[in-house]
């Protein structure tokens, strides 16, 4: 199969807001400035995708990092945020974890980060220092880690020496922004900087910080679209600063969860969900906090539970297990995770498993009104010949097609109740649910099919379990496919 690969390259809109008078007691809600009759998306669907989590190991302070790798294990998270300071293991209270760890206490680090099956993705809060070497000393850290991401609040006269050594190390620099009197409490200042900065410099979004200054998280997330590597996700019992205003698990407080995760959904948000808890109160019990929090958070995630079929790594989409039948191929936007169809005819399926009663749910567009193209559901066996069109149904995308034969019909068998798809070169949204027989088909919130399946037309049988497949038909229009969710029914 023939993929086209592309550079990892973060390519930022930048929105530049004019923030008021910060206050410290109300949010500032930024959609309030808008003028009378500028569109808005208040009625868009969004189907708010699971984040990977982090645990930021700041949040077990009192805790030695071993202890801390134990705990993220017992909350199922599998990538660590290391900061600079945090005691390495009861065992040894005079070393400390940071970039000055000697060669035989990394190497310790790292077998253990392999026995418990851990990864650790980033490193921070630190200071960069002053000199070229002493950030060169940071990031080798880094790198020998395994770690990808660096959080900082270098001075931006730093930024020109940073940059081609983030390019040297293959790393990446999320700017954090702790409240005042740090260099970026205010977001203004930071998007400037930003705005001047190249692809490897971004935002470590910290809501919690914006909540103290007044700032309402999900309005200011928004302004930094494509420029997001990192989130501390945090919340706070209210906004502003004093004796009663605390830290509460994501999603208990005032941050809006529910908004912030719509809106890194709408971003394409390819980075972690960091956890990170600092209640005093708590600090040497964190650990129902953060039960607490992955609760709400997966509460919040429409597709929890779901399995994305094209895998998100680090920034970068692929197509891991998938395989390509037939001529043709899809090319796959690592960037974006988009799949455009090329030529045909011929079949990309999911390899890694077969599914036998599930829900799976896609977004599709089409480059033309004869756009052709369908959704294979249950192939038997791996494809070596077009044999598989008997053998498994195909849920059609041609909206210039009649009957059964037309978008949402289930191909050659049953004809969709009514036209549910949106003018051609926009996304629409399938969600087909198969269970033993019953085949249901719902496009665009819309139910078309709604059927008992039997064999008919071409189908001469069908099997109880297969393989998912996307069909390339032909070289004379594209289409495309993003957002490939499935959940198995038990």
């Amino acid at each position: 199969m023939k993929i086209k690969n592309r550079r990892l390259i973060f390519c930022p809109t930048f929105f530049l807001l004019l923030f008021s008078q910060l206050i410290v007691s109300t949010p500032l809600d930024i959609s309030a400035s808008l003028k009378d009759g500028q569109k808005t998306e208040a009625t868009e669907i969004i189907r708010t995708k699971p984040f990977p989590l982090a645990l930021q190991c700041w949040t077990f302070r009192k805790f030695s990092f071993l202890e801390t790798i134990e705990y993220a294990q017992k909350l199922g998270i599998k990538y660590l945020q290391a900061y600079p300071g945090q005691i390495l293991s009861k065992d040894k209270p005079t070393t400390v974890f940071d970039h000055q760890l000697r060669p035989e206490d990394l190497n310790f680090v790292l077998e253990r980060l392999k026995q418990a099956g851990l990864e650790l993705v980033a490193y921070g809060v630190v200071d960069l220092g002053r000199t070229r070497e002493e950030k060169q000393k940071i990031f080798s850290f880094a790198r020998q880690l395994g770690a990808y991401l660096i959080i900082a609040e270098p001075s931006e006269e730093y930024l020109a020496i940073i940059e081609p050594l983030l390019e040297d190390y293959g790393l990446f620099l999320a700017i954090h922004n702790h409240p005042e009197p740090s260099l970026y409490a205010n977001p203004e200042k930071t998007l400037a900087v930003l705005k001047k900065s190249g692809n490897r410099i971004g935002l470590c979004a910290d809501p919690g910080h914006w909540m103290r200054s007044g700032l309402k998280p999900a309005e200011v997330i928004k302004s930094f679209s494509g420029k997001i590597f990192d989130i501390h996700l945090k919340d706070r019992s209210n906004y502003g600063v004093g004796p009663q205003v605390e830290d509460v698990p994501p999603g208990k407080g005032k941050v809006g969860l529910k908004e912030i995760l719509e809106e890194l959904t709408k971003q394409n948000y390819l980075g972690y969900l960091t956890l990170e808890y600092e209640n005093e109160k708590e600090a040497l019990n964190p650990f129902p906090a953060l039960q607490e929090a992955i609760k709400l958070i997966n509460e919040n995630t429409y597709f929890y539970s779901y399995e994305e079929l094209i895998s998100r790594t680090r920034g970068r989409y692929s197509l891991h297990g998938w395989n390509h039948y037939g001529p043709g191929h899809f090319e796959l936007d690592e960037n974006e995770g988009i799949l455009k169809s090329v030529g045909g005819m011929g079949l990309l399926w999911y390899s890694r498993k077969k599914y036998k009663d599930f829900v799976l749910e896609l977004d599709y567009m089409c480059a033309h009104r004869t756009t052709n193209s369908g959704i294979f559901l249950r192939v038997p066996e791996v494809p070596t010949s077009d044999d598989y069109i008997y053998h498994s149904f195909e849920i059609q995308i041609n909206d210039a097609g009649e009957g059964i034969h037309k978008t949402g019909a289930v191909y050659d068998a049953v004809a969709p109740a009514k036209n549910g798809f949106k003018p051609t070169g926009e996304w629409n949204h399938f969600k087909i649910t198969f269970k033993g027989r019953h085949l249901q088909v719902e496009l665009n919130g819309t139910k078309i099919i709604d059927w008992l399946a039997e064999p008919r037309g071409k189908v001469k049988d069908f099997a109880a379990e297969g393989y998912i497949g996307l069909q390339n038909h032909d070289w004379d229009s594209s289409v495309y496919f993003r957002n490939i969710f499935i959940k198995e029914i038990k």
